[in-house]
């Protein structure tokens, strides 16, 4: 097998590695390149409407990601659903089934498509790069499981922007070094600017959460006011996801669900975040 390396044009970002498999009168007949985005992939790959997605590097096709990208707005220690504008908030990302490599870039647009408010990077964990919208990346030191969760800070935009997207692209890797049987999954986060109105909405749709040690089970009670799927996910201090299941379609008015869980949780603080329809709840529990 010969190798010979390439000088790509200045089109490219990086050189890539060719490895031609057979060369038959000078013809190539197979080859591979070796993936070179293992600090960060270019602008615009998040799946933002108008953009690109991680399948423009990497083969495959583009999954739902609602079940695999964790996305929890915090403020301090406190998962947060709603805003409040000029605020800096950080920005806690999971992959649920945390592969032993992987990668991400997410950005956070208005309902105009335009940048939210500005990201700030974590040191070794995530960096930053952009102009007129910024995007997330892991870096080529983040990308394995050995990092629970990627964060970083988040500037709320000013008043009156409005409902915030957060959309999230990650990359299931298989880690055979190159670009072949990835998995990407795409996802969309929407957190709500807090105003009187939201608050009072907020009320009329109460969520409380409580852990029952005897059962090994959670129980979760709102109101509810509409039909609309619901969803639950229990997330653990470091960021990794317990447990996760759907709950079926909430009724109009108030709604009590029993989760019975199918393990027994560690001693320690979980957040668990209950979905109806688009809106997200978060509550604290703590197992003793």
């Amino acid at each position: 097998m010969k190798k010979v390396l390439l000088s790509i044009g200045s089109c490219t970002v990086l050189s890539l590695l060719i490895s031609f498999q057979h060369v038959t009168n000078g013809t190539i007949e197979s080859f591979h390149k070796t993936p070179s985005n293992s600090g960060g992939a270019g602008t615009g790959k998040t799946g933002a409407p108008g953009e690109q997605n991680c399948t423009a590097c990497h083969a495959g096709t583009a999954q739902d990601g609602a079940n695999e990208n964790i996305l929890t707005l915090l403020d301090g220690s406190n998962p947060i659903t709603t805003y409040t504008p000029g605020q800096q908030y950080t920005v806690a990302l999971v992959m649920s089934s945390n592969p032993a490599k992987r990668g991400f870039q997410a950005t956070a647009l208005t309902s105009a498509n335009a940048m939210a408010g500005n990201f700030t990077g974590q040191a070794g964990n995530t960096t930053v790069n952009g102009t007129t919208k910024k995007y997330a990346n892991h870096t080529s030191t983040s990308n394995t499981s050995s990092t629970l969760s990627w964060t970083w800070t988040w500037t709320a935009p000013a008043s009156g922007t409005g409902n915030v997207t957060f959309y999230v692209a990650s990359n299931k890797t298989n880690n055979n070094g190159n670009d072949n049987g990835d998995v990407i999954y795409l996802s969309q986060h929407v957190f709500s600017e807090a105003s009187s109105a939201g608050i009072e909405e907020n009320s009329k749709e109460s969520v409380s959460v409580f852990f029952d040690e005897n059962s090994n089970s959670i129980h979760a009670n709102f109101n509810a006011l509409s039909v609309s799927a619901t969803a639950l996910k229990l997330i653990d201090i470091s960021g990794q996801v317990a447990y996760s299941t759907t709950l079926g379609t909430s009724e109009i008015g108030k709604n009590t669900k029993e989760i019975q869980l199918n393990k027994t949780l560690k001693s320690g603080i979980y957040i668990v975040t209950l979905e109806i329809g688009r809106k997200v709840y978060s509550k604290k529990i703590v197992v003793k």
